[in-house]
């Protein structure tokens, strides 16, 4: 079944996929994230995310909890540097319930000052978390230094100082101003007619004063690279690579995807995987990723290893990096690789929460769905000479920035 398609007057998309399934999920997306806050707002949108559950005006917290959990559902949300989601699985029968608490959530949260208060120091505590975390911290760490004084770079968390200082004023404001009715979407994949589910939607939402983003983003610009060492109490040495990369509108995004995939990706037959850790030991932890916002992307190369093996670590990184630069895969290699993102992708689509969030994200950024088809024939089309061009253009160690907290030899 395709995916059915409508927008309301004030411009929410809504986005349906039927499926014949006992569970049905529903997820409402909105275009803003840590990247929309200002200097004095760092983790504001976090923030919001966490108080959206601490009552409304008909609703205390333990009743905006308990809503979907009574019945055996399951709510949640998240936020990125670009996105705030909230997402729920539930039986079909009680789609009237979630639509209504999604807009109840969302649009008469009342934010009282006891709960903020409880929130900060839960949200303190997290950022006392991560910091307990190498692996979590350092990836923070290089995107700070990747996109520096620019709020790509900042932490999604904020820092104890900003949260702390967090107050109803700010999150209406912030509302008011970034979560803007054109930049919503309503996403559905269950077990229920779209036209019944266009009115309970239209009941909740439809009267939902039109509120058009007017604001832009700051773009990034001017990208320098950098190195850090940091002597840490640690186990083990924890190195991180970085370099700026395709933004989600480029050309080029799934080709570095197929090239992330061979290099670092989570298959266990990655490059760096079996010629690293595999034929030498010296890592249980060694990936690379590839993000891509808006206007610009970011590749990362993580590895963790003991601290008398980091020079030798990165010195066959950088092997395996210099390889994909300079040797064209071949027919049977590119083909394989091919064949194994395919294989991802599909099995990513077996989860029909995955498929959810990535359906309303997809529908949010590019105003469309490719079906799974169309995704299978882009990855068909890269060439060995696009992933050598692009190799050449982002692996180029002379643009890596590097962050390594190294442990005790």
């Amino acid at each position: 079944m395709e995916y059915q398609r409508h927008v309301l007057p004030n411009g929410i998309r809504i986005l349906h996929k039927p499926i014949q399934n006992g569970v049905s999920h529903c997820a409402l997306m909105v275009n803003t994230g840590s990247r929309d806050e200002n200097n004095e707002e760092q983790g504001l949108a976090h923030f919001i995310e966490h108080t959206l559950f601490k009552g409304t005006q008909k609703r205390k917290s333990y009743h905006v909890l308990s809503c979907l959990e009574n019945v055996g559902g399951e709510i949640n949300a998240y936020t990125t540097k670009e996105e705030t989601c909230l997402y729920a699985s539930f039986l079909p029968t009680y789609y009237p319930r979630t639509l209504e608490l999604f807009s109840d959530i969302f649009f008469n949260s009342t934010f009282p000052e006891n709960e903020l208060q409880k929130e900060k120091d839960i949200i303190v505590d997290e950022i006392n978390s991560y910091r307990d975390n190498p692996l979590e911290e350092i990836h923070d760490e290089i995107e700070d230094m990747v996109f520096k004084n620019h709020p790509l770079g900042r932490n999604i968390l904020g820092t104890k100082e900003s949260v702390m200082g967090f107050n109803k004023p700010h999150i209406q404001k912030f509302m008011k101003h970034n979560f803007n009715t054109d930049q919503m979407v309503i996403c559905s994949v269950g077990n229920y007619p779209f036209s019944k589910l266009l009115k309970l939607i239209e009941r909740h939402f439809g009267s939902i004063e039109a509120n058009p983003r007017r604001a832009t983003r700051q773009k990034f610009e001017n990208y320098q690279s950098e190195t850090k060492l940091f002597q840490r109490e640690l186990f083990q040495s924890h190195c991180v690579m970085a370099n700026i990369s395709y933004s989600a509108h480029d050309k080029n995004r799934a080709s570095m995807t197929l090239l992330n995939n061979i290099l670092g990706g989570p298959g266990l037959n990655t490059r760096l995987n079996m010629g690293i850790r595999e034929k030498y030991g010296f890592c249980y932890n060694i990936e690379s990723n590839y993000t891509s916002f808006s206007d610009i992307g970011i590749f990362t190369l993580y590895f963790g290893t003991d601290p008398s093996s980091l020079e030798r670590t990165t010195h066959l990184v950088k092997n395996e990096l210099k390889k994909l630069r300079e040797i064209k895969l071949g027919s049977l290699q590119l083909q394989r690789a091919k064949q194994q993102l395919i294989g991802q992708i599909a099995m990513a689509q077996e989860s029909n929460v995955s498929e959810l969030l990535s359906m309303a994200k997809s529908l949010l950024v590019f105003d469309k769905v490719d079906s799974i088809h169309e995704v299978n024939r882009e990855i068909e089309q890269i060439t060995a000479e696009d992933l050598l061009a692009i190799s050449n253009e982002c692996f180029d160690e002379k643009q890596f920035s590097t962050l390594i907290y190294n442990g005790q030899k």
